[in-house]
Protein backbone atom coordinates (compact mmCIF):
# COMPACT_ATOMS: atom_id res chain seq x y z
CA UNK A 1 0.00 0.00 0.00
CA UNK A 2 1.44 3.65 -1.16
CA UNK A 3 1.51 7.02 0.83
CA UNK A 4 -1.96 8.79 1.10
CA UNK A 5 -2.27 11.60 -0.33
CA UNK A 6 -4.24 14.67 1.28
CA UNK A 7 -5.80 17.88 -0.34
CA UNK A 8 -5.65 20.57 2.27
CA UNK A 9 -5.95 24.59 1.82
CA UNK A 10 -2.65 26.32 1.58
CA UNK A 11 -2.17 29.93 1.59
CA UNK A 12 -2.17 29.72 -1.98
CA UNK A 13 -4.79 27.97 -2.16
CA UNK A 14 -5.06 24.09 -2.35
CA UNK A 15 -1.85 21.77 -1.66
CA UNK A 16 -1.44 17.86 -1.70
CA UNK A 17 0.60 16.80 0.59
CA UNK A 18 2.05 13.12 0.96
CA UNK A 19 0.93 11.72 4.77
CA UNK A 20 3.56 12.70 7.24
CA UNK A 21 5.26 14.90 5.01
CA UNK A 22 5.46 18.70 6.52
CA UNK A 23 5.85 20.27 3.00
CA UNK A 24 3.13 20.27 0.26
CA UNK A 25 3.88 18.38 -2.91
CA UNK A 26 2.23 20.55 -4.73
CA UNK A 27 0.02 23.70 -4.72
CA UNK A 28 -2.84 24.83 -6.99
CA UNK A 29 -5.03 27.75 -7.06
CA UNK A 30 -8.41 25.31 -7.16
CA UNK A 31 -8.91 22.52 -4.97
CA UNK A 32 -10.53 20.63 -8.06
CA UNK A 33 -6.81 21.31 -9.51
CA UNK A 34 -5.13 19.83 -6.62
CA UNK A 35 -7.42 16.61 -6.30
CA UNK A 36 -6.71 15.53 -9.99
CA UNK A 37 -3.02 15.89 -9.04
CA UNK A 38 -3.25 14.04 -5.44
CA UNK A 39 -5.56 11.58 -7.74
CA UNK A 40 -2.74 10.71 -9.97
CA UNK A 41 -0.17 10.00 -7.00
CA UNK A 42 -2.52 7.81 -5.77
CA UNK A 43 -2.97 6.09 -8.54
CA UNK A 44 0.93 5.81 -8.60
CA UNK A 45 2.00 4.66 -5.74
CA UNK A 46 -1.92 2.61 -4.92
CA UNK A 47 -2.62 4.72 -2.18
CA UNK A 48 -5.79 6.82 -0.67
CA UNK A 49 -6.33 9.96 -1.95
CA UNK A 50 -8.52 11.95 1.15
CA UNK A 51 -9.79 15.21 0.54
CA UNK A 52 -10.50 17.88 3.41
CA UNK A 53 -12.55 20.30 3.65
CA UNK A 54 -12.41 24.30 3.89
CA UNK A 55 -12.61 23.41 8.10
CA UNK A 56 -9.49 20.55 7.93
CA UNK A 57 -12.34 17.23 8.42
CA UNK A 58 -11.88 15.08 5.87
CA UNK A 59 -14.94 15.42 2.78
CA UNK A 60 -14.21 12.63 1.15
CA UNK A 61 -11.87 9.27 0.19
CA UNK A 62 -11.25 7.29 -2.56
CA UNK A 63 -8.65 4.11 -2.45
CA UNK A 64 -6.44 3.25 -5.16
CA UNK A 65 -4.76 0.02 -3.74
CA UNK A 66 -5.43 -3.55 -3.36
CA UNK A 67 -8.09 -3.52 -1.71
CA UNK A 68 -9.48 -7.18 -0.31
CA UNK A 69 -12.69 -7.98 -1.94
CA UNK A 70 -15.36 -9.14 -0.28
CA UNK A 71 -14.42 -6.84 2.16
CA UNK A 72 -13.66 -7.92 5.69
CA UNK A 73 -16.16 -8.07 8.81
Amino acid sequence: MGKNQHVVTHPDGWAVKGEGNERATSVHSTQAEAIEAAREIARHQQGELLIHGRDGQIRSRDSYGNDPYPPKG
